[in-house]
């Protein structure tokens, strides 16, 4: 199999059209009421929208008083497409409760609740059913072609995407019944035989982040830190922040599916005048043969990778309602990021109250094309919110 290094795919990168606008949460406000005051259309709204990188959390209270500017279904898109990137990121200052940080001591007594509760309590949760809907926001689906002929860079784009640097918008919405095991959701027993990668769309086929275990490996890792209050469901939070080196992590990481490309036949390259005299300035370069190549979706990018994040306790019942873990990827990797946020609540289940995942948020990026060189170098960010609802025990 020849393959293409990634200098040749640094040189063909391709330069970004337009650079994001850095908005905080206040300036959103204020660019949404002078569009509504310009009479700006939906499609005019949503363009504005897509250009903006928040540097705050939209939070959703905020986001649902956001909905009276908004024309129309583009522009709600584009609002889902800001709450889920920000999903990781602190509020804005107004919002953070101005309560001084707790001694060391009472950190640790809030921190010892959280890990009595994580390991004696949420990991002993029954085994659990629940609906899953699954929303997946991404920018392109430009991938590589199963065959092409002498140019071997062939590409297949969704003839929707008028670039591979597409915005990101709505793709599709799943709703799938799982299973969850001591309040994980366990990976589906029945082989997956979607053509991932080559369907334009990469899967995560890892387990997400289980609690207790993340708890128990940030406590081993002896990098925890107070960090903030902030106010969750109207409740004052305390958030810890953790690191979690190479070492000591089990965080796992499995995408599917990136291309494999195998070449065959020759390529020739010739110079050829261009015309006028055949001076060397005139010459053109041009290729014949029969090259071809064939590809097939088999490689995973899957690892064991460090990794990094916030938790989220209620200080009074040690009760975790928020986890963001961010793996710590490389740019060299075929995966160049995965932030992940699970926001927990009370749901009844057989009469009873549980603490249970209602909301999870992936953000990913990953370089769709692999290494194959083909094509120009590209990038794909995939955006997942999951909701979970009508919980039962098996």
């Amino acid at each position: 199999m020849k393959r293409f290094g990634w200098i040749l795919v640094l040189l063909l990168m391709a330069s970004p059209a337009w650079a994001a606008k850095k908005t905080t949460v206040e300036q959103l406000k204020d660019l949404l009421a002078s569009l509504q005051q310009s009479k700006k259309s939906d499609a005019e709204v949503a363009a504005e929208l897509k250009q903006i990188e928040l540097t705050e959390e939209l939070t959703r209270d905020v986001m649902n008083k956001l909905g009276s500017f908004l024309p129309g279904q583009q522009s709600l898109e584009q609002i889902y497409v800001l709450e889920a990137k920000s999903a990781v990121l602190a509020p804005p200052a107004s919002d953070i409760p101005s309560t001084p940080a707790p001694d060391a001591a009472a950190q640790k007594a809030i921190l010892d609740k959280a890990t009595d509760y994580a390991a004696k309590v949420y990991g002993q949760l029954p085994s659990l059913t629940a609906t899953k809907t699954s929303l997946r926001f991404q920018d392109n689906t430009e991938h590589v072609s199963d065959s092409s002929g002498m140019n071997s860079g062939g590409v297949t784009m969704d003839p929707n995407l008028v670039s591979a640097a597409h915005f990101v918008h709505l793709i599709n919405t799943t709703k799938t019944e799982v299973a969850f095991e001591k309040g994980a959701e366990k990976l589906p027993d029945a082989k997956d035989k979607t053509r991932w990668g080559a369907n334009g769309y990469l899967a995560i086929q890892s387990q997400g982040p289980v609690l207790s275990a993340i708890l128990a490996e940030a406590q081993a890792a002896g990098r925890i830190s107070w960090l903030r209050w902030e106010t969750v469901n109207g409740k004052t939070t305390a958030v810890f922040a953790f690191v979690v080196d190479k070492k000591k992590s089990h965080y796992a990481v499995n995408y599917c599916c990136f291309p494999d490309t195998e070449q065959a036949g020759k390529l020739q390259y010739s110079m050829a005048g261009a015309g006028g005299g055949g001076a060397p300035s005139s010459l053109q370069p041009s290729a014949s043969g029969n090259l071809q190549t064939a590809t097939s979706f088999d490689i995973h990018f899957k690892n064991t990778i460090p990794y990094h994040g916030e938790i989220f306790v209620d200080p009074d019942t040690g009760i975790v309602v928020r986890l963001v873990t961010q793996a710590d990827l490389k740019n060299s990797d075929l995966v160049h990021q995965e932030d992940q946020r699970i926001d927990y609540g009370p749901a009844t289940v057989g009469g009873k109250a549980l603490v249970v995942p209602l909301k999870t948020i992936i953000n990913t990026e990953a370089v769709p094309n692999g290494d194959t060189g083909a094509g120009k170098f590209i990038t794909r960010r995939t955006i997942f919110t999951v909701e979970y609802k009508n919980y039962a025990t098996q």
